[in-house]
């Protein structure tokens, strides 16, 4: 069995403006980076045997200061990247109401359909699962494709609650049903 341990990336300045990232390649910020060392330390005492990361900026460096501190290389997964925002990218919610309308969300806006997003999700973890039998996976990457890769395929558990920044979400597969063993952890992070 194949062990994942999902985590999404720390904070970014864009996350604080509330601002969709997409595949802009937003850093992270200062308190992004801290995060990231918090949930390094965390790593240092759990067994994983390879990290997987989305190559985008806040992921990487995210995912690179796990592998530092666990001597694991980390692989880039072009697959794992956020959603594609389209023209959405870069605005908040209300600057999207003020150019399109309250119907924003129904326009062709060049957003990556989530039936999309879920099946490049999905696909990635049945690969690297076959590639990484019995082994331990950490991928690193972003809050919008890790929540509908979950909703997807662990059904029987309530996964509304979005994704904190630098959570760790365990998951498994035994025979036929995937199981959630830990969801949306931050526990590296309290009293910091």
């Amino acid at each position: 069995m194949t062990i994942f341990g999902l985590i999404r990336h720390g904070v970014t300045d864009w996350n604080y403006e509330y601002r969709a990232q997409g595949h802009t390649d937003i850093p992270l910020n200062a308190e992004g980076r801290r995060q990231a060392e918090l949930l390094a330390r965390r790593m240092e005492n759990e067994e994983w045997d390879v990290i997987y990361s989305s190559d985008l900026s806040r992921a990487l460096e995210t995912a690179e200061m796990v592998g530092k501190l666990k001597n694991i290389e980390v692989r880039i997964d072009l697959r794992l990247r956020e959603m594609n925002g389209g023209l959405t990218e870069g605005t908040t919610e209300q600057e999207r109401v003020n150019q399109w309308g309250y119907s924003w969300s129904k326009l062709d806006l060049g957003i990556e359909p989530q039936a999309d997003i879920i099946k490049r999700g999905v696909d990635c973890l049945a690969d690297l699962a076959e590639r990484h039998p019995n082994q331990k996976l950490l991928i690193v990457s972003h809050g919008a494709i890790l929540g509908l890769i979950l909703r997807k395929l662990i059904r029987h558990v309530d996964m509304q609650e979005s994704l904190h920044n630098t959570s760790v979400t365990i998951i498994n597969k035994e025979q036929v049903r995937w199981n959630c063993e830990r969801y949306n952890c931050i526990s590296h992070l309290d009293g910091a």
